[in-house]
């Protein structure tokens, strides 16, 4: 099977990531339980005209592919693949609302249009005229690996050359008042230094989009290659370690070849603990890295961290913002990046150095 590599990559966070020139050296300190992203110059990317009828999810996410394409020197690719967790939630609120309060009648189907879980994809595809596969992962936590996942067999059995593929959710004000009640959202401001020092449950909530290109061809220009993704829904804390084990097993690797592990810690002290067990028994050794308290906690988070994770291999430079331990590796060359939310949706890649 062909190898697929990153050749291109678009982040919008809440982080100055926008601006690929730079790796973290500008860091957004918060103190607070909702974070929203950093937003670039839209105007430079998107008609004034036409990003006034965008919702932000769809205007993060037609950014960050457009930053992706333009990193990769490509200006169409042969299928678009989104993870999106809660899609255009904004939209979707407003929908609803507008049920509620006139009773069900004179609604304009605006909102709904824009509401889809697929509308972020279809505007990049009309933005760069791509009739090509197009498809959206709704998965939860999970949504951007699926997304991951497709793209690379596709790459690898030579159904396509080149693809977009991406994770994007925003926030919406209904939607962070439910999580609330629910204690997913912590209850009180935290820093990102103190993030996992708080000692309580729930989460920063946060928005984002990250997409990248992938493709066949090797490149000065590429990141890294996406070697393997897997996806467990259920995993209970005993199995992880057999679980990462036979995983690296499957790629030909042991613990001791992975020089840096990225994971989704976001200071839950009720699941945090799954980074925990796997830091302590399989990488005692290992450079660890996390970044849940740069980007905060969505569904689609975990594409933050392939961004991270790439952007490591690409500079052979890891930003101490970043790091949890003070262990060093002489050189990078395998990452593995885990995430869960909750203890449920686990998901495992391997990115290897070009």
């Amino acid at each position: 099977m062909k190898k697929v590599y990153i050749q291109g990559a678009g982040s919008i966070s809440s982080q100055k990531t926008f601006d690929n020139s730079e790796f973290l050296d500008e860091i957004s300190v918060y103190n607070d339980t909702v974070i929203s992203v950093v937003n670039p110059n839209y105007k430079e990317y998107i008609p004034p005209a036409a990003a006034r009828r965008m919702a932000k999810g769809i205007k993060m996410g037609v950014v960050a592919s457009r930053i992706a394409m333009q990193e990769a020197n490509v200006e169409q690719v042969d299928a678009i693949i989104t993870g999106t967790g809660m899609g255009c939630v904004v939209d979707s609120e407003k929908f609803v609302s507008a049920i509620i309060d006139n009773n069900e009648e004179f609604l304009t189907p605006t909102s709904f249009i824009q509401s889809t879980h697929n509308t972020v994809g279809g505007q990049i595809a009309l933005g760069m005229g791509c009739k090509g596969y197009n498809f959206t992962y709704v998965h939860a936590s999970n949504s951007f690996e699926s997304a991951l996942l497709d793209a690379k067999m596709q790459l690898e059995l030579g159904e396509a050359s080149s693809i977009l593929v991406g994770g994007v959710d925003e926030l919406g004000a209904h939607t962070i008042k439910i999580h609330r009640l629910i204690d997913h959202i912590k209850e009180n401001a935290v820093t990102p230094a103190t993030l996992l020092d708080s000692k309580s449950s729930g989460s920063v909530f946060s928005e984002g989009a990250n997409f990248f290109v992938l493709g066949n061809a090797l490149s000065e220009r590429c990141y890294a290659e996406v070697v393997s993704v897997e996806m467990y829904n259920t995993l209970p804390l005993e199995n992880l370690e057999e679980t990462v084990e036979a995983f690296l097993k499957d790629n030909n690797l042991s613990t001791e070849e992975i020089d840096v592990v990225v994971m989704g810690n976001n200071g839950d002290v009720a699941y945090d603990n799954y980074y925990n067990h796997i830091s302590s028994a399989l990488f005692s050794e290992t450079q660890h890295v996390y970044y849940k308290h740069l980007c905060g906690e969505f569904n689609t988070a975990s594409s933050f961290g392939m961004w991270l994770g790439a952007k490591i291999l690409k500079t052979q430079q890891i930003p101490e913002i970043v790091k949890l331990n003070e262990t060093k590796a002489s050189a990078i060359k395998h990452i593995l990046l885990y995430n869960q939310y909750r203890g449920e949706n686990h998901s495992l890649s391997l990115l290897k150095k070009c």
